[in-house]
């Protein structure tokens, strides 16, 4: 049963009109919430809450303020929508580029309820393309990715491929020579906008062909679009490419090939795209990516940084109905009415490659969530669309549709409500970086953990070691600056990193330990010789600083394993001991430190569930009126191996072994002890303390 009633234009646009605005609106409860936290401003404007936001913002920067002039990692490029879209909107409204890269995200996605509601009205049912709007633009995953301040390519992740989609239907369904047209121009503008999800592209275009072959393979229409959405998807150059799509286009509608030649232009077609693109490797790399982790077993066996990406680890059924639907309750009703859907409409097979991607993310991680939520959110509709289709007055029917598909849309509102993320840094700790800015010139080199490399790009204007894009054999350099307990050592191996960098640009750990190669070098005997002053220095070409953020302490462990590594066996070396925690009961002679475990004051032992082990030091540091550092230490036992620390400005404990207690980290940041001759103190802030390297 279709919808009785009609619609034009005008009422098509107003649902779209009224979709984007629920979309916008519902993505500005993060702002009505922090819009009065002072901590999450920055000249005037909130901050965005992404870190890979920064690695494009900073792009823009150097457009738009001649910055990152010597960060070979900011490209001066016009290959990026966001970028591109960023500096423009950014030149043409009155806007800041901090305003701009908080908003752009919404303003963006929200553009994905035009394809939701074009592919209701292809299917003669405009109610299911409009409510299926209201939910695939705010759902769980598709909103945590797409909110106002997420500034990264995700706001185009699942918008572009629901053009792709719709167009391709409409190919199908209509077989107006239009439609593969847009379609192969909506491939062909793909990559500048995510070139992230290709493969799912292909894939698409895959499906495409295959059903084309399987129900129209007696058209002449079949060949000719097939030969069109091929060349668009060729691992060709975009100019190159769109003037024979164009030529092909105008050539086809001349209608004077016989079939026999349409096939045979198809076949090369479907060849070239098939070799060109590298089709069967590029599919294979994204699934084996996010499937096997570990260590790497081709020369050094280096730790993989996937193994700690959380987004990228595997997920329970729970979580992945969640993200792609509100609930499991939610996700099985998607999945049945996909299941209704296809059945109905055959050519609605061709979204199978986003809900596979969903599914995938089982395996593959959150990331792969989002690509099936409008899908999921057409297909939820439309089981609502059957069960209500035997009540007979309209208003009554579209009123039930309305009511189940707002019940379904209920979890996914109320998850936005409860979504309170923060931004990434806070004022204070940007005001750390922005004194840092102001010091030396923007050749010089930040010493840290990847995490922090955009956002240290974006405020201090200058350059990092490792980065959200670039952490893999270096993250073991800078691993060891930060866990060694010779700084001598670290100041040495931070010089030796940054000048092997600014000379080769390419990854240092495969350079200074010869990766790959037969006389790979013993790495424990060098970095022996680096602690006992063994090796000659480059010359100084830029200053080094080191930023050790308070905010690593929650993640050193992880930070540790890099470097805590046999880089022949890619076996870990020893397990160090490290518990932080700022939940703690002090119950008279006992301090409580949760899971189990709690310092005896009497016997000066540390119980660790039903093991006592000697303390070895009791550690209190608090900052004084003048902002300077106390440091007091009671000896408990010579033969304890932990220590415990109360950093009361903080109110946290740590307990540590003597790996992580002599560890630069530990030393310079929780202590503020270090060697005077070769750093000299920056910046002390409780947020962050920033080292300048004097070698």
């Amino acid at each position: 049963m279709q919808e009785k009633m009609t619609y034009t234009w005008k009422h098509l646009t107003l649902l779209m009109l009224i979709a984007y605005t629920f979309s916008f609106a519902i993505r500005m409860i993060w702002v009505a919430q922090f819009h009065n936290n002072p901590s999450f401003h920055w000249m005037d404007e909130l901050m965005i809450n992404t870190n890979d936001g920064y690695f494009f913002a900073s792009m823009a920067q150097k457009i738009l303020e001649d910055m990152h002039q010597y960060n070979p990692r900011v490209f001066d490029s016009w290959n990026y929508a966001v970028v591109a879209v960023t500096v423009l909107a950014t030149k043409l409204t009155p806007f800041s580029l901090e305003t701009v890269i908080l908003y752009m995200p919404a303003i963006i996605s929200g553009l994905v309820v035009i394809p939701i509601i074009l592919i209701g009205k292809l299917y003669k049912n405009l109610p299911l393309g409009f409510l299926a709007a209201l939910i695939g633009s705010v759902a769980w995953s598709y909103y945590n990715r797409t909110m106002i301040g997420y500034y990264d390519t995700d706001m185009f992740s699942a918008m572009a491929p629901m053009f792709i989609l719709y167009f391709l239907l409409a190919t199908i369904e209509t077989e107006k020579r239009i439609y593969p047209l847009l379609a192969a121009l909506s491939i062909l503008i793909y990559p500048f906008l995510y070139d992230a999800g290709l493969s799912l592209v292909y894939a698409m275009g895959l499906f495409y062909m295959a059903y084309m072959i399987v129900f129209h393979r007696k058209e002449n229409f079949t060949y000719q679009s097939i030969t069109l959405i091929s060349i668009a998807l060729m691992g060709l150059t975009w100019y190159i490419k769109l003037p024979l799509v164009l030529v092909g286009y105008f050539f086809f509608k001349l209608d004077k090939l016989d079939q026999k030649k349409l096939v045979i232009f198809a076949i090369i077609a479907v060849l070239l795209f098939l070799i060109s693109g590298n089709v069967i490797s590029l599919i294979y790399a994204k699934l084996i990516g996010y499937v096997i982790r570990g260590t790497e077993d081709n020369g050094l066996m280096f730790y993989q940084v996937v193994q700690t990406v959380r987004e990228a680890g595997q997920i329970p059924f729970s979580t992945m109905a969640n993200r792609i639907s509100g609930s499991s309750l939610g996700v099985i009703i998607a999945l049945l009415g996909y299941i209704a859907l296809v059945w109905k409409h055959k050519s609605f097979i061709l979204a199978l490659p986003l809900i596979g991607i969903g599914i995938f993310s089982l395996l593959g991680g959150l990331r792969f969530t989002v690509y099936a939520v409008p899908v999921a959110a057409i297909s939820a509709v439309y089981l609502f669309h059957l069960l209500t289709q035997s009540i007979q007055i309209d208003k009554l029917r579209l009123g039930a549709l309305a009511l189940l598909s707002a019940l379904f849309l209920y979890p996914n509102v109320t998850h936005i409500i409860a979504y309170k993320v923060p931004t990434v840094f806070n004022s204070q700790e940007v005001k750390v970086l922005d004194t840092l800015k102001k010091i030396g010139s923007d050749k010089d080199y930040i010493i840290t953990w990847w995490d922090y490399g955009y956002p240290l790009w974006f405020y201090t204007n200058k350059n990092t070691l490792i980065d959200g894009g670039k952490h893999n054999h270096d993250n073991y350099i800078v691993s060891r600056i930060l866990n060694t307990s010779s700084q001598l050592e670290a100041a040495q191996l931070s010089r030796l990193a940054v000048e092997t960098y600014r000379e080769n640009n390419a990854t240092v750990a495969d350079i200074l330990f010869k990766n790959h190669q037969k006389d790979q070098v013993d790495i424990d005997s060098y970095l022996e010789n680096l602690a006992k002053n063994r090796v000659d220095l480059p010359q100084k070409s830029a200053e080094i600083f080191l930023y050790l953020p308070y905010r690593m302490l929650n993640i050193l462990p992880t930070v540790t394993l890099f470097s805590n590594i046999d880089l022949k066996t890619g076996k870990q070396k020893q397990r160090p001991f490290f518990y932080a925690t700022q939940r703690f009961e002090d119950k008279g002679d006992f301090i409580h430190l949760g899971n189990g475990i709690a310092l005896d004051k009497r016997k000066g032992m540390i119980k660790l569930g039903t093991q006592e082990v000697p303390l070895q030091s009791f550690y209190t540091t608090s900052i004084q009126a003048d902002g300077s550092l106390h440091v007091k230490r009671q000896l408990v036992s010579m033969q304890g191996q932990l220590s415990l620390i109360y950093m009361s400005a903080y109110n946290h404990f740590l307990l540590v072994d003597n790996f992580y207690l002599n560890s630069l980290y530990i030393q310079m940041f929780v202590f503020e002890q270090y060697n005077h001759s070769l750093f000299e103190k920056v910046e002390m802030s409780p947020h962050a303390k920033i080292y300048k390297l004097k070698i």
